[in-house]
């Protein structure tokens, strides 16, 4: 038993079309789709087209949840400001019949044919939870509630680890479309059953970068994202973190100067 998972695809096109392509190659027994297809890349109704047309099963990831939440009573109201411009331009792409299916996803997968493994977004908790290597074990014992699972998967922090937990082994899988750890190829991972144990392999697909770089200008994306979505253009082209850093930065001012706008604080985080 081989399976595939890939996740945190958000919106980029041509990274997806290079890990279905290697895919294909491989021929594993089954792919699951753990999360995040959406929302970061300008093409995230694409990505949605392309991995429904798949039939894999899709875990529902913290992103989908932004926009099928969107312009809700369940909707942050922090979400309608500028720093939020990517998901309301990934909101306004995708179609009302994709955002419902969205509402329909799951939030863990699990089968009788493959046993002892659970694979999630981000946890059984919640599909934002955040486990790292040093995330101490305590933090961790609330956020899953299956026993029979000694090999959990799981996606969301976009780097590629594996880590041992109270008996238990935590394979994070790293980001198809916006891998954080420094390098720009394209992320995922295959688990395979051998001898009743279950055994990872990490992957990294080399993409086309400048063709992703591209969409960010030709879609217009930018032009409508602004700040936000030159963060995520960085992300890309980098493979390092811009967003959740720029963020707090933005936060932290904020607090000391009013009325900063999202543009200024933008120049001074990267004098």
């Amino acid at each position: 038993m081989r399976i595939a998972i890939i996740a945190d695809i958000h919106g980029n096109l041509p990274a997806l079309e290079a890990v279905l392509t290697t895919l294909d190659a491989m021929k594993p027994d089954q792919v699951i789709v753990a999360g995040d297809i959406v929302d970061g890349a300008p093409d995230s109704a694409a990505c949605w087209a392309c991995i429904k047309a798949m039939g894999w099963p899709i875990l529902r990831g913290n992103h989908e949840r932004y926009v099928m939440d969107y312009g809700t009573e369940r909707a942050e109201p922090v979400w309608s400001t500028p720093q939020f411009a990517p998901l309301q331009y990934t909101h306004r792409t995708m179609s009302t019949a994709q955002r419902a299916e969205m509402a329909l996803l799951p939030m863990e997968w699990h089968s009788e044919a493959a046993p002892g493994l659970l694979i999630v977004h981000a946890s059984q908790r919640s599909d934002a939870d955040s486990i790292l290597p040093h995330t101490p074990a305590a933090e961790i014992d609330a956020m899953f509630s299956e026993p029979g699972a000694q090999f959990i998967v799981r996606s969301h922090n976009h780097i590629g680890s594996t880590r041992e937990w109270r008996g238990r082994r935590i394979v994070t899988t790293g980001a198809v479309g916006l891998p954080l750890d420094g390098q720009t190829r394209a992320q995922f991972c295959l688990v395979t059953l051998r001898d009743r144990c279950w055994a990872v392999e990490h992957h990294a697909v080399r993409y086309d970068v400048a063709a992703a770089e591209r969409r960010f200008h030709d879609s217009g994306y930018l032009n409508e994202t602004g700040t936000l979505g030159r963060m995520f253009m960085r992300e890309v082209t980098t493979g390092a973190h811009h967003v959740v850093p720029f963020l707090r930065y933005y936060g932290l001012r904020k607090q000391l100067e009013t009325g900063l706008s999202i543009a200024q604080a933008e120049k001074e985080f990267f004098l």
